[in-house]
């Protein structure tokens, strides 16, 4: 396992690299955090200073990826429900709350769960996947189905509304 003596002394290139590749520094902070995280609880870090160097920085890289993804298909989703939401926007906004609220009730259990904690809770995916007890990853697949679900159920009901 990696020493905490060898993470502090990484520290300042660690935080130097994420702020090279995050947008603020907030974020380049949170990057660092996970990274040591990670590190510590993987099974089989590398034990010279020489070898986690790298091994780290990669894994500051993997998760500014991560969340450059998560970021992008928050936005598609933002952007495809903001058009949706127009859409619907016929009636008054009172309307269009009663039609999300009863087509959210409609959706399967595991889509409402999953869409419950992160969209409405505002819980992060990790957080999610712990009190559901399943991977983040399972976490990530199952909040994409369930907000398609959302989605392509509630132009259903527009369409059935405007026939």
């Amino acid at each position: 396992m990696a020493s905490l003596t060898q993470i502090e002394t990484l520290l300042p290139e660690l935080r130097a690299y994420a702020r090279s590749v995050s947008d603020t520094s907030d974020q380049a902070d949170d990057l660092v955090q996970d990274a040591i995280e990670r590190t510590l609880r993987a099974e089989k870090p590398p034990l010279k200073l020489d070898e986690l160097r790298p091994w780290m920085f990669r894994v500051i890289r993997n998760l500014n990826f991560d969340e450059l993804r998560k970021k992008k298909v928050r936005q598609e989703y933002s952007q495809t429900h903001s058009r949706l939401l127009v859409d619907l926007a016929q009636g008054n906004d009172h309307a269009n709350d009663v039609l999300i609220r009863m087509t959210f009730d409609q959706l399967a259990a595991p889509h409402r769960e999953v869409l419950f904690l992160v969209d409405v809770m505002g819980m992060k995916y990790a957080e999610a996947a712990e009190v559901m007890n399943v991977p983040q990853g399972t976490v990530m697949s199952r909040i994409s189905r369930a907000r398609r679900a959302l989605i392509e159920a509630m132009r259903a009901d527009q369409k059935d509304v405007s026939q």
